[in-house]
């Protein structure tokens, strides 16, 4: 029986989880920057919502990583960078970023014309976090290139998915699930703490997701998904990174062509799951 990891395992989770939910409960309270109405957005159907789900996401990882036992300090100084890297770069996005330009193709064609737009600053910083993350705990430059456009790349994907109620905490569980599994095959504690602990914060946070009374953000979904890709750099060997990072291109890539929303309400098995837990697409907005 896999002891320490599974052990690992629930040390990540339950600390992600009770973090998460005391900052968002802090959060809601006493926003980290500015007030209520800042973090307050439209969302699909054309109800408030509040962002501040994204900063609890963010600052509970961040704490339990702080306190997780038997984690090496440059595997938690990793941990504490690519999600406060992150998820504060993609909160500048919340706060303020324009919607001129999109995807990025979009941000990267503004900045060759000299335009430097929000989402360019946080796709460059993004990047810079992955590979400075990457750096902490891999083995040799090309390993260090391979972690970090896989931290990088997951922190981007992630966020495509933040599209309707719960998807990215959806996605982000259903991914996480085959490295905890390995990290719990293998009996390694510390893999199975790294992939434990997004998956027991977002888990946390699911139930306000899906009630559409807040949103992960940018924030949220950037920081779930470095998280998640730094996990899977420590857990699998380089063909499996590899093997990962091709998908997590080839699905970026698809994203400039196609609507991952439409993709999914034309699947009848994506749509029961994107749907499950949710308010029926056709239900009237209520008060909360």
């Amino acid at each position: 029986m896999a002891r320490r990891a599974f052990f690992g395992a629930l040390a990540g989770a339950l600390l992600g989880a009770v973090a998460a939910r005391a900052a968002y409960t802090a959060f809601t309270r006493k926003p980290p920057v500015g007030d209520a109405e800042t973090w307050t957005r439209t969302n699909h159907r054309g109800e408030p919502i509040t962002l501040l789900e994204g900063p609890a996401f963010v600052a509970g990882a961040g704490a339990a990583a702080a306190v997780i036992p038997g984690l090496p300090a440059k595997v938690r100084a990793a941990v504490l960078l690519a999600a406060v890297g992150s998820g504060g770069l993609g909160a500048y996005d919340d706060l303020y970023g324009a919607t001129s330009s999109k995807g990025f193709k979009g941000h990267l064609s503004a900045l060759a014309k000299g335009e430097v737009t929000s989402g360019a600053v946080k796709i460059l910083g993004i990047g810079v976090t992955g590979l400075a993350a990457a750096a902490l705990t891999s083995r040799g430059p090309v390993d260090t290139v391979i972690n970090g456009a896989l931290v990088a790349g997951g922190a981007n994907l992630a966020n495509l998915f933040d599209l309707r109620p719960g998807r990215a905490v959806k996605v982000g569980l259903l991914t996480g699930a085959p490295v905890l599994a390995m990290s719990l095959y293998r009996d390694d504690p510390v893999s199975a703490a790294l992939a434990a602990l997004p998956m027991g914060a977002a888990a946390a946070l699911l139930p306000e997701d899906l009630g559409e009374r807040a949103m992960l953000g940018d924030a949220g979904a950037n920081a779930l998904g470095a998280l998640l890709g730094l996990a899977a750099t420590i857990t699998l060997g380089r063909p499996g990174r590899l093997a990962v990072l091709g998908t997590v291109v080839a699905l970026t890539a698809a994203s400039e062509k196609i609507s991952f929303t439409r993709v999914i309400a034309g699947n009848p098995v994506l749509n029961r799951i994107d749907m499950l837990g949710r308010r029926p697409v056709e239900q009237a907005s209520v008060k909360r």
